[in-house]
């Protein structure tokens, strides 16, 4: 019997008797007993709040909870459901789609591809100055109205970018809503949320919603191209603001919850501590995690001291250089070769369907193997697929290439997520990953102005793709030298 629980009447009545004639026995007085059972009646009565056991489990305080920690279905995987969503709708305003849009945007408002570049430098440099603060939004009030408000704002910026009638015009609502709104909803957002639902098999959660994002790739180019032929441009836009609107704000508002303990639950839906660490899911997840750090918190200053942050911020940010500008110049690099337009289309869905079919593996990867030798491979891959692209001629060397740096590009986010969730932990992930990204965005900024305005000076891309090839392999070495943080 739980002590302070208020007996039935019954029970309380044989009690008494019991008690008084215990009492009688050893000669107590009578007004001790009356005393305790009035003390007795003022008790609470029973309650469901929890009770640890000795076997480290809890009981929970409603039949909601309990039944929600009883069930076999964990609530994470709705997390990652969002995340999925969100990911479709960020893609909209990322380097690969904008390529598509450069040639006929650039010819109707009057621009050069180098100025028109210049959009995706102001949106990167908006997004690592929002980063630092969305990050500590999320560690304290998570991403369910973060994403919201993100996905309202960068829905009406893509509805006013069709109604642009100037350059000018155009520039303003993607810098002024378009980034803003996806900084709020993205990749960050969603992967610190999901990283806070996962620790064991984070990989493989953040592989399925980074699906999403690769999905979009997919029919992305041929979407955009085909909405560009059959309506005009400015359609498209209006297109992309419906579904953003539509895939982002519902799921977010209904669904987004901050972290499991506010459930009740744990990461990776384990019922309790010692069964997430029992021997057997310790062996399948030893490799992974034997860099990983504790659960504790980091300050920005801590954070900032340590070998592991500044040599993550570089190895990525080096790469991102070369990215971000290929991501908004390979639609144009194909078709300048003289292939038509369906065939940069089809190299973009290419990449795209590489970067959704193969972050699966790479996340159950992440999960088995060291992660710095992974993200070494990373590299290597994609400096291959452009070696083969660039250097030999023909369509199926085009092909092969770019379906090389798609299997590249499909380690991007799960692997950089992985590196700062595991070397820093869940705790402060937030303001850890926002620093980051602030730095590395750093590097992003300058990439597609680099390869725009080269392009002007040269009338080609071959020199840019090669220095590009040589920033790859250069992040290849840096991620020999990967050690996780100690505190």
């Amino acid at each position: 019997m739980r002590p302070g629980c208020q007996l039935s009447k019954t029970a309380f009545r044989e009690t008494q008797k019991i008690r008084v004639g215990v009492n009688r026995l050893n000669q107590l007085p009578l007004g001790v007993l009356r005393r305790s059972q009035r003390q007795q009646k003022k008790s609470p009565p029973c309650s469901l709040a929890p009770i640890p056991d000795t076997n480290g489990n809890v009981r929970f305080s409603t039949r909601a909870a309990q039944a929600t920690h009883e069930s076999k279905y964990f609530y994470g995987w709705t997390i990652v459901a969002v995340g999925f969503l969100a990911h479709i709708a960020s893609a909209f305003s990322i380097s690969s789609t904008l390529s598509v849009f450069l040639k006929p945007l650039s010819s109707d408002l009057g621009v050069s591809r180098g100025v028109f570049s210049l959009i995706r430098t102001g949106e990167i440099l908006i997004g690592a100055v929002a980063a630092p603060l969305t990050g500590t939004l999320i560690d304290r009030h998570g991403g369910r109205w973060l994403m919201a408000a993100g996905g309202v704002i960068s829905g009406a910026g893509f509805l006013l970018l069709g109604q642009a009638r100037d350059f000018w015009q155009f520039l303003l609502f993607r810098w002024l809503l378009v980034s803003p709104g996806d900084a709020l909803m993205g990749q960050m957002v969603v992967n610190v949320s999901i990283s806070r639902w996962f620790v064991r098999m984070r990989g493989r959660a953040l592989a399925l919603a980074g699906m999403g994002h690769g999905l979009a790739k997919v029919g992305m180019p041929l979407c955009a191209a085909t909405l560009i032929v059959q309506f005009g441009w400015r359609t498209a836009w209006a297109v992309f603001g419906l579904l953003t609107l539509t895939l982002v704000v519902g799921p977010s508002l209904l669904f987004m919850r901050r972290r499991p303990e506010d459930m009740g639950l744990l990461p990776d839906g384990a019922r309790s501590q010692s069964e997430s660490e029992t021997p057997a899911r310790k062996a399948g997840s030893a490799v992974a995690h034997s860099s990983a750090t504790a659960d504790v918190a980091w300050s920005r200053r801590e954070a900032l001291r340590t070998p592991a942050f500044w040599l993550i911020v570089i190895t990525f940010g080096v790469a991102h250089i070369g990215i971000s500008g290929l991501n908004l110049h390979v639609f144009a690099f194909v078709s300048d070769q003289g292939h038509p337009e369906m065939v940069a289309a089809l190299v973009m869905s290419i990449i795209a369907f590489m970067q959704f079919s193969t972050p699966m593996v790479w996340g159950i990867l992440a999960e088995r193997s060291n992660i710095a030798r992974l993200i070494m491979a990373k590299f290597l891959i994609q400096a291959t697929g452009i070696l083969l692209a660039l250097s030999t001629p023909g369509l199926p060397s085009l092909y092969a290439g770019f379906f090389l740096y798609g299997i590249g590009m499909g380690a991007s986010s799960i692997l950089a997520e992985m590196i700062w969730a595991n070397y820093f932990g869940r705790v402060s992930l937030g303001k850890i990953r926002g620093l980051g990204s602030l730095l590395t965005h750093g590097f992003s900024a300058g990439g597609a102005p680099f390869f725009g305005f080269l392009f002007d000076f040269t009338q080609s891309y071959s020199l840019s793709f090669s220095i590009f090839i040589g920033l790859l392999f250069a992040s290849a070495f840096l991620s020999l030298f990967l050690r996780p943080p100690k505190k």
